[in-house]
């Protein structure tokens, strides 16, 4: 599929996009001047709409944002506030629009100084935004720091300063913001870690800019949300029996990992495939049928007979990895199953049997793959020095290159899971809770996008579905979740989805 419309609300800008945006609105008639008006009255009521805001400390850099700092002052003036601007050097050598709107305020200015926190209710950083390159240093520096130690509500003007809106990296002082007021879109660096931890709240403010402009941006990153992919829904047709319902074939664990597979083949069933079978080695057969009902299970004792049973052609979708031992004997088994050039999902020792010799699995596929690796299979496929994010990469820029050289979708998994197409398409899950990190939890995903392939989603589509209900169910389960209550919540967030209701967990 192509990546989603490039109009949707969950488009994720680069600042050299958003740049382009303003540039495309201006050629349509909006003047800067009046996009930089909306901005501050922005910025302004959104910290009016807290109460107890009166004393309020501005901090106002040479540019763009420090022109919708200088706006919202105004308007908080306006408001009653007592507004004191600081601003490092000299008004009259200010430029555009930003010269315009400090002519404008007519207030209390000065240089910084350390005693005008004392007792504010709220500080603004429109220091720099999107628009540093570098750390911060010198006076800006230690105005960060020490706007961070004190008391006062802070605000973030479109990206806090010492923070990359492209990346989500952090410098070594970044305004730590309770409140970020960014404009038309948000950037990726808001919902990538660690930039998701400085940020706070982040509101999308509408200052006026055509959704149009999205088109000839055609923006490839996006935030995770249903409004992407609720159209590929799988929805079950009552003429339709079973296989039509999509047949999942998952390659069985070995001791000591036999559970991880049955959560795998389970998360596929609960997620809507009709039919899902676990191919089980012989010598495991018997703890594996004993413990599944709904899920078949078929022994095979070599790789002709496992190749048989993947070849079947009721079986839509192939998932290989969990818990089934690293080494060799897998890498034929993943060989296999490329082989059949069905759509696969690999994950664990799918990945991990590959540490070194990663081209030749690239070399291998053929149709719809999915990669689930966490950051250590990452680094075990991808190699130490294309995962080491750095201020100039981060971990959007380093999936995107593996996904590349793979061909594949991957699922690069964490607290900002990041899902990227070979394409460039990227989507960023941004509300999975912290209870997913427990044993299992991958495991139960690879299920998940597994048994939306066989329903026939696109790939791309499916992992984005199977991450964000992931995600739904554990927040749908709470704090102690093992991942057994993931699989038993799915059918839920499955119920929610079909009906569309507005329940807790759809945001």
């Amino acid at each position: 599929m192509a990546c989603f419309n490039p109009r949707s609300d969950e488009a994720l800008l680069s600042c050299a996009q958003m740049a382009a945006a303003d540039r495309a609105a201006m050629s349509m008639g909006h003047f800067g001047e009046d996009l930089m008006e909306a901005a501050g009255m922005g910025v302004a009521q959104l910290a009016l709409a807290r109460t107890g805001i009166r004393r309020v400390l501005v901090l106002c850099g040479p540019g763009n944002n420090g022109g919708d700092g200088w706006v919202a002052a105004r308007y908080l003036r306006e408001a009653g506030c007592d507004v004191h601007v600081v601003f490092e050097g000299d008004v009259s050598a200010l430029k555009g629009d930003a010269f315009t709107m400090a002519r404008r305020y007519d207030g209390m200015t000065s240089a910084y100084d350390p005693s005008l926190l004392d007792d504010v209710d709220l500080v603004i950083d429109a220091l720099f935004g999107a628009g540093l390159r570098g750390p911060l240093r010198g006076r800006a520096q230690q105005m960060v720091m020490d706007a961070n130690r004190c008391n006062a509500f802070r605000l973030a003007v479109d990206v806090p300063s010492g923070l990359s809106g492209d990346t989500g990296q952090a410098e070594e002082a970044v305004f730590q913001a309770d409140l970020t007021v960014t404009f038309f879109r948000k950037k990726p660096g808001h919902v990538l870690v660690p930039g998701r931890y400085h940020c706070g709240r982040v509101v999308v403010h509408d200052i006026g800019i055509p959704a149009c402009v999205l088109d000839h941006i055609a923006p490839l990153a996006f935030e995770n949300s249903p409004n992407l992919w609720r159209s590929h829904w799988p929805r079950k047709v009552p003429s339709n029996h079973k296989y039509q319902h999509g047949s999942v074939l998952v390659l069985g664990g070995r001791p000591p990992a036999l559970g991880a597979s049955r959560m795998t083949a389970r998360a596929a069933l609960r997620m809507g495939a009709g039919v899902v079978t676990l191919a089980s080695p012989s010598d495991g057969y018997a703890i594996q049928a004993g413990a599944l009902d709904e899920v078949m299970v078929a022994p095979y004792d070599n790789d002709s007979e496992l190749g048989a049973l993947m070849a079947d052609r009721r079986r839509t979708v192939l998932a290989v990895g969990p818990g089934a031992g690293v080494g060799e004997a897998l890498r034929r088994q993943v060989h296999l199953a490329l082989a059949q050039r069905k759509p696969v999902v690999l994950d664990a020792d799918a990945l991990t049997s590959f540490e070194g010799q990663a081209d030749a699995l690239f070399a291998a596929i053929q149709s719809d793959v999915v990669m689930t690796p966490h950051g250590g299979e990452f680094q075990r496929v991808f190699g130490a020095q294309e995962t080491a994010p750095d201020q100039t990469d981060g971990k959007l820029a380093i999936t995107r290159a593996a996904a590349y050289r793979a061909g594949a979708i991957l699922v690069h998994k964490g607290p900002d899971t990041v899902i990227v197409a070979p394409d460039g398409c990227a989507v960023i899950e941004t509300a999975a809770p912290p209870d997913l990190a427990t044993a299992g939890s991958g495991d139960v995903l690879a299920g998940c996008v597994a048994g939306l392939l066989a329903q026939g989603m696109p790939a791309m589509a499916a992992a984005c579905c199977a991450v964000w209900s992931h995600g739904a169910a554990a927040r749908n389960s709470g704090r102690g979740l093992v991942a057994g209550d993931l699989i038993a919540a799915l059918p839920v967030i499955s119920k929610e989805m079909e009906l569309g209701l507005k329940s807790s967990v759809f945001r």
